[in-house]
């Protein structure tokens, strides 16, 4: 007598409501201010946004307490605090961007494709086209969260570059506009999901092909006249 072993996998809690979302994405008719989050940007240019920013991390941890500890010696001596000049970093979060987005000290916005709840961040998109401010969809927020640094960051903004690298960031300032912001009316009118489950699809096909076609008008018979078309 064989006795058979059934081993059931149970998925972590946060699983489905990650699958639910992204089913319900593709079923219902997605507008198109949410919609626009699913235009990311390719691979390379990217990965180009994301080579140039690490240059302008904020300061970690051990960076601030030393650089304290520094001005606490100088202090300590008795040569008072010397005046230096703040660095250019990247701020970060939805408030702080859209305040400098607001009074236009902000380079260009780089936003996460997939925001929870997407109402931190619909209003980016159309605010950074009205001030002139460049802005881009990337993928994966752990990419953003790593030059704050942060386990995830929904949106990160250059309020200030340095001079060698103005022509850099020219160059990519250019393809952001040609990219997203040139196309902000073209995709504000575009909806996204309606796509059927393979459920509806194969329900439809099924109806499709049980439907009747007619042969067109004919003089001199009674009733109607059908002729089946099968699909192959």
């Amino acid at each position: 007598m064989f006795i058979l072993e059934v081993c059931t996998c149970t998925w972590p809690c946060y699983i489905w409501p990650r699958e639910q979302r992204a089913v319900l994405y593709k079923r219902l008719r997605v507008p198109p201010a949410i919609n626009r989050f699913t235009h990311a940007w390719d691979g390379q240019m990217a990965t180009q946004t994301l080579k140039l920013a690490p240059k302008y991390s904020p300061e970690t941890k051990q960076e601030k307490e030393k650089r304290l500890l520094v001005q606490a010696e100088k202090r300590a001596i008795r040569k008072g605090d010397v005046p230096s000049k703040r660095l250019p970093v990247l701020r970060a979060g939805v408030n702080t961007v859209a305040a400098l987005v607001e009074s236009k000290k902000a380079w260009q916005v780089a936003t996460a494709h997939k925001v929870d709840p997407s109402e931190w961040a619909v209003s980016l998109p159309a605010l950074c086209p009205k001030t002139g401010v460049p802005y881009r969809v990337i993928k994966r927020k752990a990419s953003l969260g790593c030059l704050v640094p942060r386990k995830t960051g929904t949106t990160v903004t250059f309020p200030q570059v340095n001079s060698e690298e103005k022509g850099a960031l020219a160059r990519l300032l250019e393809a952001i506009g040609t990219n997203d912001n040139d196309r902000y009316d073209e995709t504000r009118s575009h909806w996204g999901g309606n796509i059927p489950g393979p459920k509806s699809v194969a329900c439809i096909a099924k109806v499709k092909k049980a439907k009747p076609k007619k042969t067109g008008p004919q003089t001199g018979l009674s009733g109607h006249h059908y002729i089946f078309c099968t699909e192959k």
